[in-house]
């Protein structure tokens, strides 16, 4: 039995959890989210829990049954809390800053680069070198992240790029000074 799969999802006050036939409906303060479910596993609410189930032992079914158990989870967290990915940047003259719905990175280039995120997805700039990506969709907001972190990837030298928080940079030696 998978350790995952088989844990019950406490469903919050505020969430309300539909299933039909082929999907999940996840609704919440925050907005709404919906999942297309796969037959190797069967979803049911009751009592103010939600249980996901597999309806053999193949490798698929076990596959799905953690996965599905995970996908719901976070379907009821980002309705009712959302999340959030905080990227640092490293490097003289990187900066970042909002121009209107835009973000505009300058990170060492010979141009700014402009990235303009989905309307499901907010960024925000607390600071000039500080982005914060946030939204209802744990792998649309980790995504994000992951292709504004893509502009400029830290390297190992200096460490100058854009990291994700608490990112740990395996530093490198430069070269030895000749003799």
């Amino acid at each position: 039995m998978s350790r995952i799969g088989k844990m019950p999802i406490r469903l919050a006050d505020q969430a309300m959890v539909e299933v039909t036939d082929t999907m999940i409906n996840v609704t919440g303060p925050k907005g709404s989210l919906c999942q297309a479910l796969v037959n190797e596993v069967t979803v049911t609410v009751a009592d103010g829990t939600v249980t996901v189930q597999r309806i053999d032992d193949s490798k698929r079914s076990k596959s799905m049954h953690g996965l599905y158990r995970m996908l719901v989870s976070n379907m009821i967290e980002g309705v009712t809390k959302g999340f959030t990915r905080k990227l640092e940047m490293t490097g003289v003259g990187y900066r970042a800053e909002l121009k209107g719905e835009m973000l505009a990175l300058t990170v060492g280039y010979s141009h700014m680069i402009y990235f303009n995120a989905p309307d499901e997805i907010k960024i925000a700039v607390p600071d000039p070198t500080t982005i914060l990506v946030s939204g209802i969709d744990k792998a649309l907001v980790g995504q994000i992240a992951a292709k504004i972190r893509s502009f400029r990837k830290p390297e190992p030298y200096r460490g100058k790029g854009i990291r994700f928080e608490g990112e740990v940079i395996r530093r490198k030696e430069g070269k030895a000074a000749g003799k």
